[in-house]
């Protein structure tokens, strides 16, 4: 089977976020289960791009609107990935250094999708399944049914997977233009209120839809940003796959950004070289529990808390916990970090920015990842977390339900609270705390086990392979 994965991310070529680390990884695992995968995406300037070597695959031209562009696909010559690597290049559009961001970036992408779906439609021989992703790639199903210049791609079953649904791609019927000649009878299709909605039309589009966890696609029925009747209605096509983590990008035991690499069966040795590099560059404590937040410090993470809920931490536990946070993102967040850095020397430090080699260092050398997500269709960092024996703690919400389980109940191995809020964070800080300094080694069992637990993608490529073969069939 060949399938076809179309994003506007896909990790080490271009990641801002969860949906870089699923596209980077899925087709890895399905070329594993024998079929042949590809990923395109658009060609930003990054590291990647330059360190690597690309060969012209193909070159054409389409309109965005009334403006005619010219669009080249190259391709990365050695499968370095894994799978079968395409960028596409629209001079002016997509080659930027950043991947989102921009005051037109609804040009941008419904661009890339043009270029997209006009590429596979002169194609010798065609794939047998297209995977779009998240809204920027929305427009594709609708498109290849639709648009009089994609008919010949009709037939071919689409899957479409939402990551993120608080992100629609929505855009004013002003702009119907920039989307080729289409049945006109077919508008609805891409409305949504009043609005050119992709995610809407895509849901409606595609042959079948996923979410990135079972949990995620209960809550979008009764919580989707406006689309929940939507999500009911369509139900019948949909089904909740929980995300994977690339278990050889993400192994404690061969990491090269590691001090000390380690297995469950020396956690405890490798987690304290680990945790004493980290303590001694930020100067913390290596002898007090360390509690990490790596992620964006926006309103979905709930970043709003983070700096109320560490003060009142550290007050209400007497000093007894510390803090290590790295992320960017709302700038009031940033600040007040900052200022709580300086506030509270050696008990809490900030990064602001995101390095992946210090990602990879604080899930090794913490003690507990802490996750108030108001919003978390997967998580994949509660996965690193348990991967590297650091225990997450987590608010019940999306993926991160389906993947941790309270210490409290039997076999458990994290921390759970139901609310996004400062009171719950503290109370779970001062949980953490107890299971850091029982006296039964309860903690090291949790650390031992929670790595040999299998978040791999191996049962999340068979569940879409399944997936497949039922739109097909």
């Amino acid at each position: 089977m060949e399938v076809i994965h179309i994003s506007a991310e896909c990790y080490p070529v271009a990641k801002a976020g969860g949906l870089g680390d699923v596209v980077g990884a899925l087709p890895k695992y399905q070329v594993a289960l024998g079929n042949v995968a590809k990923v395109v995406m658009p060609m930003y300037r990054t590291k990647f791009l330059y360190d690597n070597d690309f060969e012209l695959v193909h070159e054409g031209g389409q309109f965005l609107g009334a403006q005619y562009f010219n669009y080249a696909i190259i391709k990365e010559k050695t499968n370095k990935l894994g799978f079968d690597l395409y960028l596409v290049d629209i001079n002016g559009l997509l080659d930027r250094e950043k991947v989102y961001g921009y005051d037109d970036d609804t040009d941008r992408f419904v661009a890339f999708q043009i270029a997209v779906c006009d590429w596979l439609s002169k194609w010798e021989h065609q794939p047998d399944v297209i995977h779009c992703h998240d809204h920027h790639t929305g427009l594709v199903p609708f498109m290849l049914q639709h648009c009089f210049a994609f008919q010949r791609l009709a037939h071919i079953p689409t899957v479409f997977t939402i990551h993120n649904a608080q992100y629609q791609g929505w855009m004013g019927w002003d702009r119907v233009n920039l989307i080729p000649a289409y049945d006109n009878w077919k508008w609805g299709l891409l409305d949504w209120e009043n609005t050119i909605n992709p995610l809407a039309s895509a849901v409606r589009c595609a042959w079948r839809v996923t979410t990135v966890s079972p949990s995620y696609m209960e809550e979008l029925r009764q919580s989707a940003n406006g689309l929940e009747a939507l999500m009911n209605y369509e139900r019948g096509k949909c089904a909740g796959i929980l995300n994977g983590i690339d278990t050889e990008v993400w192994d404690p035991a061969t990491d090269p950004m590691l001090v000390k690499n380690y297995s469950h069966k020396d956690v405890r040795e490798g987690k304290r070289k680990n945790k004493k590099e980290l303590c001694e560059r930020f100067g913390l404590d290596k002898e007090k529990p360390l509690f990490v937040f790596i992620g964006r410090l926006v309103g979905e993470k709930a970043a709003d808390i983070l700096p109320e809920a560490i003060r009142q931490s550290i007050y209400q536990h007497h000093g007894s916990a510390q803090f290590l946070v790295l992320g960017s993102g709302d700038p009031a967040v940033e600040t007040s970090l900052e200022t709580l850095k300086y506030q509270f020397q050696g008990y809490v430090n900030v990064f602001i920015g995101y390095n992946e080699t210090l990602s990879h260092l604080m899930y090794a050398g913490a003690d507990f990842l802490l996750m108030p997500s108001r919003v978390e269709p997967c998580g994949l960092n509660q996965m690193y977390a348990l991967r590297y024996g650091t225990v997450p703690m987590v608010r019940s919400t999306g993926g991160l339900r389906d993947t941790v389980r309270d210490f409290g109940e039997w076999q458990g191995y994290g921390i759970r609270f139901d609310n996004a809020d400062v009171s719950d964070v503290v109370y779970s800080v001062g949980r953490a705390l107890a299971l850091y300094h029982d006296s039964t080694d309860l903690l090291q069992w949790m650390q031992s086990h929670m790595m040999r637990l299998d978040f791999s993608w191996n049962a999340s490529a068979q569940a879409y392979q399944e997936l497949y073969e039922s739109a097909r069939g």
